[in-house]
């Protein structure tokens, strides 16, 4: 997810994404434990997209 996008979306959509980011991310990580991703680059790409949508949350939660 692209950060123009993430700047477009409201506190509660931030929030629900962050939710089912964590899930697929908790689904992708057992997956690969029992049999290797055809591509692991899925779970980084998937974490790095969590942080910026948690930085997103933190922010906006400074301005208010």
């Amino acid at each position: 997810m692209k950060q123009e996008e993430i700047n477009q979306l409201s506190v509660e959509d931030l929030k629900n994404r962050i939710e089912e980011s964590m899930e697929k991310m908790a689904k992708l990580k057992l997956t690969h434990a029992v049999s290797p991703l055809e591509n692991p680059l899925q779970i980084k790409d998937l974490r790095r997209s969590i942080a910026r949508l948690n930085t997103e949350m933190t922010k906006r939660q400074k301005q208010a």
